[in-house]
């Protein structure tokens, strides 16, 4: 991008997209509170569910027992991985018609870049909207979409009138719209640092704009230079077409929990064999260079910990340390074991530049 330009970022985000397919494929599911996910006697999830169940408060990856005790009506249905993906690489290739910058987040989400587009002069909210309606002519299935000049609040803007609809930031109207932004909508800001800047008096963006760089750095480590930009809608990131890994993770959930640190170390050996694997898999296509290794356990009461270390060797006897760090913070049963590793990225962020006609 040149010095006179901003990009015009598109972010498609399905609405509630395994539910929608399933009812779109089952006519007698449509209207009806579904959860598309795993048996409660499995220690199932919800992976997505409609909207006539989020009225009763279900949501994605909540356990699936709790979802049926909120919606004694919920139906349930098992997941069909192979369909969604389908149905995901046909809407992707909608997007192809408009731009080859186009980033995945997930089967139902994806980063469009059209600052060079050619169609409707350039128009992303025109663009948006056609997009919109091709993935309803083509499939039957309802998308939101945010228009902004940066990742952060295209992301923003397509829950802003969800379900079935888009919403526009405009350059001109940054600095505004961020005043009255909720902290929680930045991403990193989970519930214990949303907590946290509670008890420090900071609820929005313009709370958060009252701190300087540097306080930032002191309370929130290495996150406060993320947060002093995204608190004014800066975002440099470009939308990334880098097909790479950026980590490769396995996680087993555990019929019974196990009981101890020990139990956990049983589990070790198992969990490492499928990570060598998926690891050899993915640098059988591309060359990898890690750079941490990470330990996840969720707790019988759901309370999820995770541990990180930094090394580019990847060997089994250096997440024992983790997964007793991650431990020690509650020492209680465990649900879930998981082990990862994260890789180097090879791509370094864009400078912001200014300016834009036809958002």
């Amino acid at each position: 991008m040149s010095n006179t330009e901003l990009r015009k970022i598109i972010h498609i985000d399905m609405d509630c997209f395994y539910a929608a397919i399933e009812a779109r494929d089952n006519p007698t599911l449509r209207g009806k509170a579904i959860a598309v996910g795993g048996s409660p006697d499995a220690r199932g999830v919800v992976a997505t569910c409609s909207y006539e169940a989020r009225r009763f408060g279900v949501h994605s990856a909540m356990p699936m027992k709790t979802a049926l005790r909120l919606c004694p009506e919920l139906i349930r249905v098992p997941p069909r991985r192979a369909v969604y993906q389908a149905v995901s690489e046909q809407i992707q290739s909608i997007f192809t018609t408009y731009t080859e910058l186009i980033e995945p987040l997930s089967l139902d989400e994806a980063y469009l870049d059209v600052s060079h587009a050619r169609q409707y002069q350039g128009s992303a909210t025109l663009i948006a909207k056609e997009i919109r309606a091709r993935i309803w002519q083509e499939q039957r299935l309802t998308a939101s979409a945010g228009i902004a000049p940066n990742k952060f609040l295209a992301k923003v803007a397509s829950d802003w009138h969800k379900p079935n609809g888009q919403f526009v930031i405009r350059p001109q109207a940054i600095a505004e719209f961020m005043l009255s932004l909720p902290v929680k909508k930045i991403p990193g800001v989970g519930r214990v640092t949303a907590e946290r800047m509670a008890e420090l008096g900071i609820q929005t963006c313009a709370d958060l704009q009252t701190w300087s760089l540097a306080k930032l750095g002191i309370e929130f480590g290495r996150f406060g230079s993320r947060l002093y930009e995204l608190a004014r809608g800066i975002d440099q990131r470009p939308v990334s077409v880098d097909n790479s890994y950026k980590s490769i993770s396995v996680e087993d959930t555990f019929a019974t929990d196990l009981p101890d640190l020990a139990a956990c170390y049983a589990e070790l050996p198992a969990l490492f064999h499928a990570l060598e694997q998926r690891l050899a898999k993915a640098q059988a296509s591309q060359r990898l260079v890690p750079k941490s290794l990470v330990v996840k356990l969720r707790f019988h009461d759901f309370v999820l910990t995770t541990a990180q270390t930094s090394t580019q060797v990847v060997a089994q006897p250096l997440f024992l340390p983790l997964i007793k760090q991650a431990w020690d913070r509650r020492q209680v049963p465990v649900r879930l074991l998981g082990v990862g590793v994260h890789f180097a990225e090879p791509w370094q962020p864009e400078q912001l530049s200014l300016g834009l006609k036809l958002f």
